[in-house]
Formats: structure tokens, sequence, C-alpha cells
């Protein structure tokens, strides 16, 4: 049993980290909301002095901000809805015993190991390019008119992109709740004359649903703020622009820093808001 001496001496020991980390967030924090309550332009006079509350309702009432909200929380559901679904197929296929399941494995992993930039240059180029890409000549191939992806199709090949890269994370986590299930389980349904339809639903899927939780609670986070993607594919333009990429338009394409501060300060806001309804809406699974 630890003594008062030694757990003294562990919050001594831990206090510069806890100080450092506290440090980390709050400095930041601090410096977005000291920025934007004033009207910084660094090449237009720099700072102009106190603005007040011109910042929030100017960002606010842009023409921009509910579209790149909505686009926004459409990347985030449409990714979670192909990564959950898709990530339970693969990890039932993956825990069935099939020749050259390690490889099989590595490969369905591979793709969480891409930096975003580079699968963004690689679909771009190599799969969505509307004269040279491996989709246009499969398009081709059938008789039919090659699809401008990044242009027609723009906020539906964001979500492919982006899904791309999420759903190996998800099935990896998905992968090791099915593990986890009891075999004697589904041998007794399957014996009493349950179909694999039934067992699935009434089986495996509880069982899953606290893996599902957590790969929609760590996406969401993540996802809430995507960003390469966007800038190597459509530079924000055809609907594409979430409210991470507006606020990189004021402040570094605009030079409005107050501007941009006012935006991430409302990022901060939804992103808390909605990890707060994920929390009491979908974590409760993670408490029962």
């Amino acid at each position: 049993m630890a003594t008062q001496h030694s757990r003294s001496a562990a919050r001594l020991m831990m206090a510069p980290a806890v100080i450092l980390l506290l440090g980390w967030m709050l400095v930041p924090l601090t410096m977005t909301l000291w920025f934007s309550f004033r009207r910084y332009l660094p090449l237009r006079g720099g700072d102009l002095g106190w603005a007040g509350w011109d910042n929030y309702a100017r960002f606010l009432s842009s023409s921009a901000f509910w579209p790149s909200v909505q686009a926004t929380l459409m990347i985030v559901g449409g990714v979670l809805v192909i990564t959950i679904v898709f990530g339970v197929l693969l990890a039932l296929l993956l825990d069935q015993p099939i020749w050259g399941q390690g490889i099989v494995r590595v490969l369905v992993i591979a793709p969480f190991f891409v930096m975003p930039t580079v699968s963004a240059l690689v679909w771009k180029n190599m799969f969505m390019d509307p004269v040279n890409g491996l989709l246009a000549h499969t398009w081709e191939a059938v008789g039919l008119v090659p699809v401008e992806w990044l242009s027609q199709a723009s906020l539906q090949s964001i979500i492919l992109i982006v899904s791309w890269q999420w759903l190996p994370f998800a099935t990896l986590i998905l992968l090791t709740a099915v593990q986890s299930l009891d075999s004697e389980q589904l041998e007794a349904a399957e014996m009493d004359g349950a179909p694999a339809l039934q067992r699935f639903w009434f089986i495996v899927l509880p069982h899953l649903s606290r893996a599902i939780t957590v790969v929609i609670l760590i996406q969401t986070i993540f996802l809430l703020a995507i960003f390469a993607e966007i800038f190597v594919t459509t530079q924000g333009s055809f609907g594409t622009r979430t409210l991470t990429y507006l606020i990189y338009q004021r402040v570094l394409e605009s030079q409005n820093v107050g501007l941009g501060s006012a935006g991430g300060v409302y990022a901060i806001i939804l992103a808390n808001i909605v990890a707060l309804f994920l929390m009491r809406i979908v974590g409760k699974n993670l408490d029962s």
C-alpha cells in the first residue's frame, strides 16, 4: 500500500509533465481566443486594435459558414457509415480460415499507414483522373462516358478517399472484437437451427456494439479536422469546403488571423457539441 510519503513523491514527479501538458493545451487556446477579438491582418497593417465580437459575427454571417458545417458533417457521417458497414464485413471475412490469411490481413491494413496527402494524390492521379485514371478507362471499356469525379461527384469522392484510409482502422478494432466472441454460442445457435443472418443479427452484432462505439468515437474526433485530402484534391471547391478548410482560407489566404481565430473557436465549440452528443448517446454502450 502506498504511504503518504510515496504518494507525495509521485505527485511531485508527475507535476512537470502535468504542467507541460496543460501549457501545451492552454497556450494555443488562449492565443486563439485573444486573436479572435483582435483585428489582426499581418500583411495589411498588422494588429489594428480591438475588434470585439465583430470577427464572430462576420464569420457566422458568412455565406460559406453553414455550407462548410454541412460539408463537414456529411463527410463525417458518410465515412462512418462506409467504414463501419464494410469494417464489419471485412472483420467477419478475415476471421475465417482462408488461404494466405496473413497476406490478406496485411493488404487490408496497409492503407492505414499511408499518409493522407499521399493517398489523396494517388486517388486523384491514378484513379479519378478523367483522362488517364483507372476509373476513366474502366468507364470507357464498358461504353460509358468517364466521370469527372472531383468536380461532378466531389463530396462522394472525398468520402471514398477518406473511407479508404480509415477502413483498416475500423476493421482492426472489429476483427479483435469478432475474435473474442465465444464460438460455443454460435455453435449452439447453429445446432438449434438458427440461420446465418439470425446468428449475425442476434449474437454477433450485439457483441460488436462496444467496438463499433469505439470506432465511432475515435474516427469522429479525427474526421472533424479533415484537411489534407481536400487541400490536395479539390482545394475546397465543388461543395467540399469543410469548416477546417474555411478557417485555413481565412487565416492564410485572406491573411485575416482575427477572423480565422473566431472560426477556430466555432470549430472547437462544434467539436465539443458532437463529442458531448456521442458520449451521452453512443458512449452509453461503453458503460453497459
